[in-house]
């Protein structure tokens, strides 16, 4: 475990921000396609609330707008889904990943809507 956070926290220095916990009851967004191992994998990180982490994650070129897509899972499972995504997981909101194989990008996205619930 301590060498997971490790990673997690080298990805946050590499990117020069400051890790946004993330707890093993958080949930995440995340598309089946990802057990399916189809790449790329992506992920984007926005405003946690009521228990979720804030990450939605999905597997291959495009992010389907189904009301379905996506489904709920506890980040404790995300090992057995793709433990490869877990050393992202303490970016901020607002920041994104894409993996493929033995490489991987990471970026801040300023199109990731961060209005607080109930902000004007």
């Amino acid at each position: 475990m301590a060498s997971i956070v490790m990673q997690q926290e080298a990805i946050c220095r590499r990117y020069g921000v400051v890790p946004f916990p993330v707890s093993a009851e958080d949930k995440v967004g995340i598309s089946r396609n990802v057990k399916d191992r189809l790449l790329p994998i992506n992920g984007v990180r926005c405003r946690p609330e009521n228990g979720t982490s804030g990450w939605y994650i999905w597997a291959g070129e495009d992010m389907s707008t189904d009301a379905d897509f996506f489904a709920p899972l506890h980040v404790s499972h995300l090992a057995d889904w793709c433990p490869a995504v877990i050393q992202f997981l303490l970016l901020p909101p607002g920041w994104r990943f894409l993996l493929a194989d033995d490489y991987f990008d990471v970026w801040f996205d300023p199109e990731v809507d961060l209005t607080p619930v109930g902000a004007a």
